[in-house]
């Protein structure tokens, strides 16, 4: 019995994510209780509590990564309170006017600048629901193709440079934080010009009734409420990509770029200020409960052995290299229907990677950097298609949630399946085709 105890942590950890309880939370319970269990078994002695601390604050301390969270949150913030989103949008769909499915490309462009800054699905998918689909809706889109095109943004957004997705797929997978953003360009360039073809033929035959902002601005207007935005993004990138700047000081240029933004942008007042720093402490207080408690989980789960269990159980399987790998993708495809990226990035990745490590991929995929880079962005593809796809898609219901009440379940679902399988065409062309997520790595190596 003692042995499965591992597989009755997971076991208990995924009832209680059901149940609906905060993740952060759950995690400290779970942790607390089989930490008792392995004290009462004497499989843990009490003097190891203290590495709960040691690895907590070594993690934090030692990373490069997790105090890039704080500033790039900060910066997501600021664009979405200070209007600058809903601005980019009225001048990107102005532009576009012209072409059939104009406003779902839009909110696909809208997508691309505000997840990556949003950082969590929840909060990408939410606001661009709140932002993009009454307006879909208004201009004679159908349920269906509205939905898909706020779900295809979200979720396209979420794993583009500097998402914070990116930032820890990075850290855990031991790679730097340049060659992980330049695993998915390629990837996401195909799905944009997929989606966008897709919406072009979904849209042919309905009329615009009327642009999303009807406003008379001149052309200086329009190009600065689109330059602004883009300027504060590319300000993280290219200062991370020159190598300038460590990943927590490119999110500080970001953050402050966004504050000058809003501050030529908009009058300053305190309490939109106070808005601010409370969303931001609100946001990253959570990140980093879930990130320690993750941490504390992972610690536990291996003093009960639950990393040997897991290789041994691969192991008598025989499923071999691409068995190997096609069984993790799963599990995290199957993870990203209940959970939250942070979440299945944290737990599970220290569990698989030593076991993806020891997998022999350099006949098709080239050295080890380039195997590390291909892993992370088949992760962050495959996390991307389960947040969307019918009927457990995360990202589905934080959609069902911010959307009008005449948007049903079935009509977002529906939405969902061209998206899903538009992804799926890309996951399969990075599986058979590594050249995709690796070549720009390779060229700046």
């Amino acid at each position: 019995m003692i042995e499965l105890l591992p597989l009755f942590m997971i076991i208990t950890l995924m009832i209680f994510l059901f149940s609906g309880y905060p993740v952060g939370f759950v995690l400290v319970g779970v942790t607390s209780i089989f930490s008792i269990i392995a004290i009462l078994a004497d499989i843990m002695s009490i003097a190891k509590l203290q590495l709960f601390a040691l690895r907590a604050y070594s993690m934090l301390a030692e990373s490069l990564v997790f105090s890039a969270v704080v500033p790039l949150i900060l910066m997501g913030v600021i664009l979405a309170r200070s209007g600058q989103i809903e601005s980019f949008m009225s001048v990107i769909s102005r532009a576009f006017r012209r072409l059939p499915g104009s406003l779902p490309i839009t909110v696909l462009v809208v997508g691309i600048l505000i997840a990556p800054s949003a950082g969590l699905i929840g909060a990408a998918v939410g606001t661009l629901t709140i932002a993009t689909l009454p307006a879909l809706l208004q201009q004679g889109y159908s349920p269906k193709v509205a939905t898909g095109a706020v779900a295809a943004s979200g979720t396209l957004g979420i794993i583009l440079p500097p998402a914070v997705m990116l930032f820890f797929l990075a850290d855990l997978t031991e790679l730097p934080i340049i060659e992980t953003f330049t695993g998915v360009l390629y990837p996401a360039a195909l799905l944009f010009g997929l989606y966008a073809l897709y919406f072009v033929i979904s849209a042919r035959g309905v009329t615009a009734n009327q642009t999303v902002h009807s406003v008379s601005e001149s052309i200086w207007v329009s190009i600065v409420k689109v330059i602004g935005p883009v300027v504060v993004v590319g300000s993280v990138l290219v200062s991370i990509a020159s190598g300038w700047a460590t990943p927590t000081q490119s999110g500080s240029i970001g953050a402050f770029a966004a504050f000058v933004l809003m501050a030529a942008t908009r009058p300053i007042s305190l309490s939109l200020f106070k808005e601010i720093c409370i969303e931001t402490a609100t946001i990253v207080a959570m990140v980093f409960l879930i990130i320690i408690a993750a941490n504390a989980f992972t610690l536990v789960f291996r003093v009960l052995d639950g990393d040997q269990m897991v290789e041994n159980f691969l192991t008598a399987m025989n499923l071999g290299a691409w068995g190997t790998l096609a069984f993790v993708l799963l599990v995290v495809f199957v993870l990203g229907f209940i959970i939250d990226w942070l979440e299945i990035v944290v737990i599970s990745l220290p569990i698989f990677m030593p076991i993806l490590g020891e997998l022999d991929f350099s006949a098709h995929v080239g050295d080890p950097l380039l195997v590390k880079v291909w892993f992370a962005t088949l992760f962050a593809l495959v996390l991307q298609t389960s947040f969307v796809t019918p009927p457990f898609g995360f990202a589905l219901f934080f959609l069902r949630g911010s959307a009008p009440p005449e948007v049903r379940m079935g009509d977002i679902y529906r939405g969902a399946v061209p998206i899903v399988l538009l992804q799926l065409v890309v996951l399969g062309l990075v599986l058979a085709v590594p050249w995709l997520a690796t070549s720009i790595a390779d060229a700046i190596n």
